[in-house]
């Protein structure tokens, strides 16, 4: 018998809540959700979007005096045989490196840049980017903890992991849609020809037009991209505040303090954790996890790779951490870096909404995968320095 439209919708509902609020406590239940979200809203969606705003202009900078083209010709023999990307791809690994996933967006949103790429080429360039998200601040936060070298070995799982996850989201793009192989993101009738070249969107002043100083040209590039950064900063709240707050209330537990649910922001179930604790001997396989408990790491990361690092000294006072550990954290805590959140609200600003999905399982893989080979490269290498020595 087929149950009433609506019906599997309230169960699905009933049941979520009614989990939560039968560890949390109702009460409890409805103030965590509502703190946790506003905390997000002022503490990170403002974050993102300041920093959405400095990426943007500093894409449209790129993109004014020529810096956008250098990349395409000196990295396209590069990143075409690897990732099947244009060489100005870089810009947004860099952009992605330097701050964070959402930054992405900016550069992407860009016509100077987005019309170097084929439609299924830009979407997956969220997973591409992705990859290498608050990689500085993951290294530099490794290397202030005193581990210098496996820092290294993650980030080159990173890459290999983001080489894995945007050539699996650029098939499973092409196997729904065929056409996107040779449907260019910027069309023909919005281009315009501009010194005997083809470029888009609105006519950015040339460097070398004398009618305009050096000073009004970088004023209006740095203006006009940060303009598009305040858009999309406005375009990642409904993501992050809904999909980030559910993950943390099933990642996090109750005030450690007190040992009991305040209803206080960040406070959840634990349900995420446990459930990998229980598989606890598959992540000493694959990634060389010598304690359980380290599997909160890549787990806190789905949510956010910052309250991943703050997990750390707590491991580090506990004896529980290693050097693979480490070097398998950089590479996972890059390519995961929160995407449960960021990966949805970069795609919806995007307009491709219906890859979320698709670009999640990519994601998921990517990181796992950088994980693995993380592990054993730092496994290899560690064996046969010692075996020379």
């Amino acid at each position: 018998m087929k149950l009433p439209r609506g019906i599997p919708c309230l169960i699905v509902i009933v049941g979520l809540f009614g989990y939560l609020s039968s560890v949390m406590g109702f009460t409890n239940m409805l103030n965590t959700i509502m703190r946790t979200a506003h905390d997000l809203l002022l503490n990170t969606v403002f974050y993102l979007m300041a920093m959405c705003v400095l990426t943007g202009a500093l894409s449209r900078i790129f993109s004014v005096f020529g810096v956008v083209d250098l990349l395409q010709r000196m990295l396209k023999p590069v990143l075409r045989p690897l990732y099947g990307l244009p060489g100005v791809s870089s810009a947004g690994a860099l952009m992605t490196f330097l701050s964070d996933k959402p930054a992405i967006i900016s550069v992407a949103k860009n016509p100077q840049f987005a019309r170097y790429f084929k439609r299924y080429q830009h979407i997956s360039l969220v997973n591409f980017a992705g990859s290498f998200a608050m990689g500085l601040l993951v290294i530099i936060f490794m290397m202030g903890h005193g581990y210098y070298t496996e820092p290294l070995y993650g980030l080159v799982g990173a890459i290999c992991g983001s080489i894995i996850g945007t050539r699996l989201m650029q098939r499973l793009v092409l196997k729904e849609q065929p056409d996107y192989l040779t449907e260019d993101v910027i069309e023909d009738n919005e281009k315009q020809m501009v010194d005997g070249k083809w470029v888009t969107g609105k006519y950015e002043t040339h460097p070398d037009e004398p009618h305009q100083t050096l000073f009004v040209r970088v004023l209006d590039a740095l203006l006009d991209g940060g303009k598009t950064g305040v858009e999309v900063g406005l375009a990642i709240i409904p993501g992050v505040l809904i999909i980030s707050t559910f993950v943390m209330m099933f990642t996090f537990g109750c005030d450690p303090e007190t040992g009991t649910y305040t209803g206080e922001a960040y406070q959840g179930t634990e349900l995420l954790p446990l459930l990998a604790g229980k598989a606890g001997f598959v992540f000493r396989w694959l990634f060389g996890f010598n304690a359980s408990e380290l599997v909160a790491f890549p787990i806190t990361a789905l949510g956010t790779v910052g309250a991943a690092l703050g997990l750390i000294p707590e491991m580090m006072s506990k004896g529980i951490i290693d050097s693979n550990a480490i070097a398998v954290f950089t590479a996972m805590g890059m390519c995961w870096s929160g995407f449960l959140s960021a990966d949805a609200a970069t795609l919806d600003s995007l307009g491709y909404r219906n890859f979320i999905s698709r670009s999640f399982t990519c994601t998921f893989i990517a990181g796992l995968s950088a994980g693995i080979i993380t592990h054993w490269l730092y496994f290899i290498v560690t064996y046969l320095l010692s075996y020379i020595g």
